[in-house]
């Protein structure tokens, strides 16, 4: 995968339970509302391979990457 890929990444707030996860990994791009929860707000903050870190190892899936561009899921 190349870093030159535009991300487009969500957080399901019907899904997130705000434990942080995501922001401790890619806390450029996640951080913690004030319900809360996660919310994605720079798909460009971090390294590729952090932001699927993070949402890899959120322990609810609620973390939906896709590419900008063509719209390809990286996750889940």
């Amino acid at each position: 995968m190349t870093e030159t890929r535009k991300l487009r990444v969500r957080v399901d707030p019907q899904v997130c339970v705000g434990n942080a996860m995501c922001e401790a990994i890619a806390a450029n791009t996640f951080r913690i509302n004030d319900n809360r929860q996660s919310e994605a707000v720079n798909p460009d903050g971090d390294s590729i391979d952090n932001i699927l870190e993070a949402a890899e190892n959120c322990p609810v899936s609620a973390i939906v990457v896709e590419d900008a561009e063509t719209g390809e899921r990286l996750f889940p």
